[in-house]
């Protein structure tokens, strides 16, 4: 599409909020990502200009315990061979989701059992739909914007702690947006450093064993506004140093659906790309050493038929 709709101009959901479904055709499994353009990939190499590069994946089990308790670290082996002349090696208990990650689209409904597009519970455990491949074989590469909250509450003469659930707002965004100099265009890759990743490199080993157990996260709210606005400044992605991001822990109870969990909406409705947990630490510093907050985003998720996630296996380039 040349020109998505505004929020309030899509169809009212069965369940709440507004509907993004079948704006890209009605089998479409790609979602925002269709915003990628070549148009747009051309523009975005534009902005390489000094030919640096900065890798956004922590080293597996960076975070250690993993922070969720339902994905383990994997457990590297080695194989030695013909008297160690070569070597392979192999990984057990690896989880695509348990570091720096993306979210496919098959990963979060927007209700129980009904996903993006109308994919069903029943279509994605069979690989039909919203898996990773989809992403894998269209690649991921456009402009990334960053968003440095931590210099933003700092400038705004705000308190803020990066080891609390601190739920940023609308006009939290925007003034990051102001801050950083940028603004937003369709298709753009949202980076958004909350400070959670060097909070976590500070800490010791006692607080990061709790961390499963009793995890709070900054992270954007989860609410109606959050979604509107997220979905009129129609990026492709929105990805962050935090757990999840959005603020956790999130709200499951009776009746907040599909806002308790604003996942249901981003990836479920709006067919949003997310990362979590990206290596975000070295990008951030070299902006505020440059003030300049743009660069472009490559990733090459796994090829994965059935996947539900990948590692980010990304990179931004200035």
């Amino acid at each position: 599409m040349s020109e998505l709709p505004k929020y309030d101009d899509l169809p009212e959901g069965p369940h709440g909020g507004r509907l993004a479904w079948h704006l890209f055709g009605e089998d479409d499994d790609l979602g925002l990502v269709n915003l990628l353009t070549p148009e747009r990939v051309s523009e975005a190499t534009k902005l390489v200009r000094r030919g640096v590069s900065f890798p956004l994946d922590h080293a597996h089990a960076y975070y250690d315990p993993a922070p969720n308790i339902k994905r383990g670290n994997p457990t590297h082996n080695l194989l030695v061979a013909r008297e160690g002349l070569s070597l392979d090696d192999y990984y057990d208990d690896f989880f695509p989701q348990g570091g720096s990650q993306w979210d496919s689209l098959a990963h979060v409904g927007y209700a129980p059992g009904l996903y993006y597009n109308g994919t069903t519970l029943e279509q994605v455990k069979a690989g039909e739909r919203n898996t990773i491949i989809g992403w894998a074989r269209h690649g991921i590469a456009g402009r990334a914007v960053v968003l440095d909250i931590p210099a933003t509450m700092q400038r705004l003469g705000r308190d803020y702690d990066p080891g609390t659930d601190s739920r940023l707002t609308v006009d939290d965004l925007r003034a990051a947006a102001e801050h950083s100099g940028i603004e937003h265009r369709p298709g753009d890759l949202v980076v958004l450093y909350t400070g959670f990743e060097q909070w976590y490199a500070g800490t010791g080993r006692d607080i990061r064993e709790g961390l499963p157990h009793d995890l709070a996260s900054p992270g954007i709210e989860a609410t109606e506004e959050m979604a509107r606005y997220l979905w009129d400044i129609h990026c492709t992605a929105i990805v962050s140093d935090n757990y999840s991001v959005e603020a956790w822990p999130a709200t499951f109870e009776d009746g907040t659906a599909p806002f308790g969990f604003l996942h249901q909406m981003l990836i479920g409705s709006f067919g949003m790309a997310l990362g979590e947990l990206w290596h975000l630490s070295d990008l951030v510093e070299d902006c505020r050493e440059t003030g300049v907050y743009e660069g472009m985003l490559v990733s090459t998720p796994m090829m994965a038929p059935k996947g539900i996630g990948s590692t980010a296996n990304a990179v931004v380039l200035k």
